[in-house]
């Protein structure tokens, strides 16, 4: 089994990243968990399109090989940790190569989106691209945490 997080943007606030590298350090080795962290596309001389074109693109390129890719969209399906833990163990017990895609500062592009096999929404919110980051290592540790009977999830 192997989760990637792959995401757009090298560059974040130093709270968000020491909240990553917290969650992250946390996870238990088998869940093989690593952030991949893709070079935004400068702005100068393109519009929003092409940017989220071009980005997506990447994001697609670096998902190759997982047999499960999952993109985060404000449109996407939400869930309650409850049904995350149960979709980890589905990994778990299938060895699935999961790949989770986060977009830049202007979300994915449509071919981005169609070429994941599932849209999840992490909150009816819109939330900054580096905080998505942040809650999506944080749910993969409470979902791991709830499936081992760590006390760190609460109901």
């Amino acid at each position: 089994m192997k989760i990637n997080l792959i995401v757009i943007g090298k560059k974040m606030p130093d709270w968000i990243q020491t909240g990553i590298n917290h969650y992250q350090k946390q996870l238990p080795a088998t869940l093989n968990f690593t952030l991949i962290a893709l070079e935004a596309q400068k702005r100068k001389g393109k519009n929003i399109n092409q940017i989220k074109e071009l980005e997506g693109e990447l994001l697609m390129k670096a998902a190759q090989g997982s047999n499960l890719i999952i993109a985060f969209d404000e449109k996407g399906k939400q869930h309650t940790t409850k049904s995350i833990a149960n979709k980890l163990s589905d990994w778990q017990q299938n060895g699935d190569n999961v790949a989770l895609l986060i977009g830049g500062a202007d979300g994915l592009s449509d071919e981005c989106k169609q070429y994941a096999h599932q849209l999840w929404g992490l909150s009816n919110l819109t939330l900054p691209h580096s905080m998505a980051r942040l809650l999506a290592v944080e749910q993969i540790y409470r979902a791991h945490s709830l499936l081992n009977n760590h006390p760190y999830h609460r109901e």
